[in-house]
């Protein structure tokens, strides 16, 4: 059950949405008390305020959310933790579509992170609005969940081995298959990149590997960026750099929520979900600057920087991603301060090969409100990248660029005819928003299960 919705009962105190538009005709209707109270209060419908109204017992009778036009996903996101506790139920019936988006940041809202710190009180109840699409709002909701708990985690409770373990019980729960390798077995089974950068830490690295469906339906490969803490290796990060280190696992975690999503829904693919799990430590062992490594698909890559590492980690995942030459492979990454720089905390960086595929993600994120914006796989600064004695460096030497050089080299790594996007996130609300606490953040999870939903089809 979606956190934060009850099944319809009586009792149920009425909300409902409303526009500056349709704001006067609202309080009218209500009559003229109503009115002179909305203007003492100064409500003006706008996004994220409520105006809530008694009945003629002086309880709580009746709220007005504002809401933009249209936007109706986050119309009621503040409404879990804004409104006094108790059972509420949407007044009037929007439509399907409306009544799913305003479940769904009910539920979105009504999330808290509490595996530390018992919330001071619960979140105000919602009963599920007669035509919202239950299990598409379960299956979001509880995606979201997984992937913002996960990120919340500090790393001294998730390292390497827990993150699989994450893996192991999602797998366990849909009834996908999971598998991992650990320790110097990556290097028999030759994923040398992962090996190397994780190889420091006394938390073994390891590649998880999840996979679920049927067999002769299309293959879609999730990647996603595994690094459960950044210290940045040898070429060790400030203190400001580290404190919200324990997030560079937010590619990874917002595809498990994905994968989650996807399973949940029944969606006909055959999916694959692929995690170098690590953490980049110091110690006697660890990866130099200027070491040489041959990745798993034979690349050599001369380190320029042990603190971009996890370009390393997903280039040989996605050599064994691109083995089996699925339909689509999508890969997620908390990967460079440059996409941060450039779009800021709210706005993932897509990267792609194929234009169509970009058109349509982008397409997907701005009909579910999770948008992205797209950055150019801009060729000639594969040249930044020359190294004089390997194949490839995995940084440039200078500053420019650097979420394009980061996709540059990983795009060596797909062969051009496999459509493959590449999504540089943040996996953090900077702030608190309606339906968006403050923390972890599966920033596009919804955009890509829209689009995985457009190229395959729905539910099965």
């Amino acid at each position: 059950m979606a956190n934060g919705l009850v099944p319809p009962g009586g009792g149920a105190i009425p909300v409902s949405p409303v526009t500056q538009a349709e704001l006067g005709g609202r309080l009218q209707a209500l009559g003229a008390a109503t009115e002179r109270w909305a203007e003492a209060t100064r409500f003006a419908a706008e996004p994220g305020k409520l105006l809530l109204l008694p009945d003629e017992d002086g309880r709580l009778g009746r709220v007005l959310a504002g809401m933009a036009e249209g936007e109706y996903l986050w119309a009621l996101g503040s409404c879990p933790d804004a409104l006094p506790e108790g059972t509420y139920a949407l007044e009037g019936s929007p439509g399907r579509a409306a009544e799913t988006a305003l479940a769904l940041g009910w539920s979105l809202g009504a999330y808290a992170f509490t595996r530390y710190k018992r919330r001071e009180r619960g979140p105000a109840q919602l009963q599920w609005p007669k035509n919202a699409d239950r299990g598409r709002v379960e299956a979001v909701s509880s995606g979201m969940a997984l992937a913002r708990d996960l990120i919340n985690t500090p790393a001294d409770d998730l390292g390497p081995a827990e993150l699989a373990g994450a893996a192991e019980a999602l797998a366990a729960e849909m009834g996908a298959h999971f598998k991992v390798i650990v320790g110097d077995g990556l290097l028999a089974a030759n994923y040398p990149t992962i090996h190397a950068v994780g190889r420091a830490s006394t938390r073994a690295p390891r590649l998880i590997d999840v996979t679920w469906g049927d067999e002769a339906a299309p293959k879609l490969t999730l990647v996603g960026k595994g690094v459960c803490f950044d210290s940045g290796g040898l070429d060790l990060k400030a203190a400001s750099g580290m404190l919200n280190m324990k997030k560079d696992m937010g590619g990874a975690a917002t595809l498990m929520g994905l994968a989650r999503a996807v399973m949940a829904l029944k969606l006909p693919v055959r999916l694959r979900l692929l995690v170098p799990a690590v953490e980049n430590s110091v110690s006697g062992n660890a990866f130099h600057p200027r070491d040489i490594i041959r990745t798993r698909k034979g690349i050599t890559v001369e380190v320029g920087n042990t603190d971009a590492e996890g370009r390393l980690i997903l280039c040989d995942a996605l050599a064994e991603a691109a083995r089996e030459r699925p339909a689509l492979i999508l890969d997620m990454a908390t990967l460079t301060g440059a996409a941060r720089v450039a779009l800021g905390p709210e706005l993932p960086a897509l990267f792609s090969n194929d234009d169509a595929l970009a058109t349509d993600l982008l397409a997907a994120g701005a009909a579910e409100r999770d948008p992205l914006w797209r950055l150019p796989l801009w060729a000639p600064y594969r040249e930044l990248l020359k190294s004089p004695i390997a194949d490839i460096n995995n940084v440039s030497e200078g500053s420019f660029a650097g979420a394009i050089t980061a996709s540059l080299y990983l795009a060596e790594f797909v062969p051009a005819d496999i459509p493959w996007a590449h999504i540089d996130t943040f996996a953090w609300n900077a702030k608190t928003r309606p339906g968006r606490p403050e923390g972890g953040e599966a920033l596009a999870l919804r955009a890509l299960l829209a689009l995985v939903e457009r190229r395959f089809g729905g539910p099965g």
